[in-house]
């Protein structure tokens, strides 16, 4: 029995350990990401400052892991006063659900465009994973008004943290219904792995080229 225990206790105790290695090489592996990123982050904080002035930084609450409420941070792509004129163009609104977003939204900025339209707005969310308020993957965190409209089965993508990238961009966007956008995050809850985020981070840096591309010359086409 003595060495039953002794045995478990081990077991126990390099379960603990491998948990802490892999939490010390995912903080060392979004560091690089920071600083592979900070010249990148720089030049579109001064490059927002400049065309549109302050703030740089877009703060809104939103949802995360178990309901917790925290402050998400993305550069700003639209004019000061965004979030008032919303109702505005409340009739106008392209996704489903209960969720707010039109592609070629009226209150974007002309560089806010772009970088809402390449994802480059979202950067600053590496300061939240860092935080621990969230992940480099998993569903992406809805503001607070639009989390307390979901139904009881939809709320399950609260299990875990909220991600920067979601296997659901990859699969549609807001191209796809609510419910799918729902399911793909219940879905990757069940799926998440090491190996399956290695996977889905080579397939997003694959997507994100393309389609900063994409967007480049749709821009230049409509000079």
């Amino acid at each position: 029995m003595e060495e039953y225990d002794t045995q478990k206790r081990l077991l126990i105790d390099n379960s603990r350990l491998v948990i802490n290695m892999k939490k010390v090489l995912y903080t060392l592996f979004i560091l690089c990401l920071v600083a592979f990123s900070m010249p990148l982050l720089l030049a579109i904080g001064v490059i927002v400052a400049i065309t549109t002035g302050f703030p740089i930084i877009f703060r809104q609450k939103r949802i995360g892991k178990n309901g917790k409420i925290f402050t998400m941070y993305k550069f700003r792509t639209m004019v000061k006063n965004a979030e008032v004129l919303q109702k505005k163009y409340a009739s106008m609104n392209e996704a489903h659900g209960p969720v707010f977003k039109l592609y070629n939204d009226p209150r974007y900025t002309r560089f806010g465009k772009f970088l809402a339209h390449t994802g480059l707005d979202e950067l600053p969310q590496l300061y939240n994973v860092l935080a621990g308020d969230m992940a480099l993957f998993g569903p992406r965190p809805l503001p607070v008004a639009e989390e307390k409209k979901l139904e009881a089965w939809q709320k399950k993508r609260k299990h875990i943290k909220p991600g920067i990238f979601s296997p659901w961009i990859l699969e549609g966007y807001h191209a796809t219904s609510f419910d799918a956008w729902m399911k793909s995050d219940i879905a990757y809850i069940k799926n998440k792995s090491f190996w399956y985020d290695t996977q889905l981070f080579i397939r997003m840096i694959a997507y994100m080229g393309s389609l900063i591309g994409h967007v480049i010359i749709d821009d230049i086409i409509y000079l």
